[in-house]
């Protein structure tokens, strides 16, 4: 079903304001997004009360650190019960190797079914230009971005998050069975606030994607209900 790619994020800043969204939108979107702002301001209890009320969580806390911390870190998330955790992919490969094997080895003591691990790569507010002059990396944005999904997959992780852009790239580089997932959908006449790297959700499901991540879109539409509606039906058609 075509709801089961989107994941709705919920960037807000309280748990009332995120369940709020969470009731209406339940029943018509796949999964919700808990960011950084959402876990800052409330924790694991703002994702416990979101999957007891039936809501699947990808929780993007983007980690970065040695990997003796991202994966002692990891073990705390898997313990949740989230659907999706990601970490950085410029953090290494044995930042990623050792979450990978942490999230494996706690959920089987715990007897609970291991989140995907998934590696952030180019962020989608960042532009050919930012990439080259302003973190002094080489090459184009798609060849980094291919080059750390390809270092994912190497170090046993599910897939990565990237721009629609580099979906193809990514699909012939890593697979059929990688984990793609994209932020920067904008339907079509949609704002693209501060994403650059954009594409609409029937073009980025055409090129193979596996979630696509909205949130002002729906969020602060009007109809919120009725704009996830529109999207998952443009996913479906």
């Amino acid at each position: 079903m075509g709801k089961e790619k989107l994941i709705v994020a919920l960037d807000v800043d309280t748990v009332d304001e995120a369940l709020a969204l969470v009731d209406k939108l339940a029943p018509h979107v796949g999964m919700f997004k808990v960011g950084m702002e959402l876990y800052n301001a409330a924790g694991p209890d703002a994702v416990k009360k979101i999957i007891e009320r039936g809501g699947k969580v990808f929780l993007d806390l983007k980690m970065h650190d040695i990997p003796t911390t991202v994966a002692k870190t990891a073990r705390v998330l898997t313990r949740l019960g989230v659907s999706i955790i990601n970490i950085h992919a410029s953090g290494g490969l044995a930042m990623m190797q050792a979450t990978a094997s942490a999230v494996q080895d706690e959920a089987a003591v715990k007897g609970v079914q291991p989140p995907q691990v998934i590696a952030v790569t180019v962020l989608t507010s960042m532009d050919q230009n930012a990439l080259n002059t302003q973190l002094n990396m080489a090459g184009t944005v798609e060849e980094q971005v291919v080059r750390w999904s390809k270092l994912a997959q190497q170090a046993g992780l599910h897939g990565v998050v990237c721009s629609p852009r580099e979906i193809k790239a990514i699909r012939e580089a890593c697979g059929k069975n990688f984990t793609i997932i994209t932020p920067g959908i904008r339907p079509a006449g949609v704002d693209k606030n501060d994403q650059e790297r954009i594409m609409t959700p029937a073009e980025a499901v055409q090129l193979g994607v596996s979630y696509l991540v909205v949130g002002r879109p729906i969020t602060q539409a009007d109809n919120q209900v009725e704009a996830a509606k529109a999207i998952v039906e443009e996913i479906e058609g």
